[in-house]
């Protein structure tokens, strides 16, 4: 690893958390293609479980923008994973649900994720590892809530 430290000051927490959250995209990246799919399409299947939102409500969720959204649902569908219904008072917008196959999917990859979440936390004393993920949530809810590509209505995410 390239030093993260500046010679005269502290860790820079930037290129910690980018280094890490590179690291564990990777990781479930390959985690998940196993089940032949990305973690966009994991988080919008797992978005679009309860059937009741839309294309574009599920593609806020995530930060995804609507061409990525539409490229997305495109490969669920085809892979027999999810699919898009007509929204019966607006004909324009299409409701996403996903499929039984879809759904053992959705299980699996809930697996892989936490395999390799438990697996990286595993690494820490025991004690640290809440600290840790409340610290972060603490972040990601509070100051850094508005400024994250993840944000709602963002344009890149999932």
């Amino acid at each position: 690893m390239t030093s993260c430290t500046p010679a005269d000051g502290p860790p820079d927490l930037l290129f910690l958390l980018s280094w890490a959250s590179h690291a564990l995209q990777t990781e479930h990246a390959a985690g998940l293609a196993e089940l032949g799919i990305s973690p966009r399409a994991h988080y919008v299947l797992a978005q679009a479980r309860t059937g009741d939102l839309t294309q574009r409500e599920i593609g806020e969720r995530c930060g995804v923008d609507k061409t990525t959204m539409v490229v997305t649902l495109d490969q669920l569908e085809r892979a027999g994973l999810a699919e898009r219904r007509p929204v019966p008072t607006d004909r324009r917008a299409r409701l996403v649900a996903v499929t039984p196959a879809g759904e053992e999917v959705l299980l699996r990859a809930r697996q892989v994720v936490e395999r390799i979440q438990e697996g990286l936390l595993a690494t820490l004393p025991e004690q640290d590892r809440e600290v840790f993920l409340r610290a972060l949530v603490t972040l990601v809810t509070g100051p850094l809530a508005t400024t994250s590509p993840y944000a709602p209505g963002s344009r890149s995410g999932c």
